[in-house]
């Protein structure tokens, strides 16, 4: 199950899992842009894929458990930086909220054995260093794109913690920088 699969990072999962030979659902809004790689590869044809909205916790949750998969990837989310000044309450909905609605929604798949949250690098507090960070570093944001993925790294952590620590169902986030 992958959430976010029309958007960038999400089309080239899906071209990836698909090689990989694994069946695919994705639950996403339509396409972010036109051209999209989503459009252009023709990915609705690999994939079961359901237009829907991560801030829309009933229907996220109906279709995590319909597909009653074993992997799920959340990497929606609203994805720009100066789209979060322009919009920044829907920035914090969908990338705080969305992230919330997912693992909710994981909590009763009885199916899931591994969720992988995606987010960004831009979820360390910036210190104005000219290294890498490393994972253990301060989470931090002066942005709301910045803050509001780091605060969807604090939900995960909360969901794991709180609700899959002595589970079968592993947990794990992954910081991806820019492409």
């Amino acid at each position: 199950f992958l959430t976010g699969h029309t958007g960038f990072k999400g089309s080239w999962m899906v071209l990836l899992l698909n090689f990989l030979g694994a069946e695919v659902t994705g639950y996403a809004l339509n396409p972010p842009t036109k051209p999209s790689i989503f459009e252009i590869c023709n990915l609705c044809d690999l994939i079961n894929s359901i237009t829907g909205d991560v801030r829309d916790f009933k229907s996220l949750n109906r279709a995590i458990q319909k597909a009653s998969p074993e992997i799920l990837i959340h990497m929606a989310a609203q994805p720009l930086v100066r789209e979060s000044y322009k919009f920044p309450i829907e920035t914090y909905e969908t990338n705080v909220l969305g992230t919330a609605n997912f693992f909710e929604a994981l909590r009763s798949c009885k199916s899931a054995k591994v969720a992988i949250n995606v987010t960004t690098d831009k979820v360390y507090k910036n210190i104005e260093k000219n290294k890498g960070y490393l994972e253990d570093a301060p989470l931090g944001g002066d942005d709301p794109y910045s803050s509001s993925n780091a605060c969807s790294e604090l939900v995960a952590n909360a969901y794991r913690h709180s609700y899959f620590n002595d589970t079968s169902v592993g947990i794990a986030t992954a910081r991806a920088g820019n492409v």
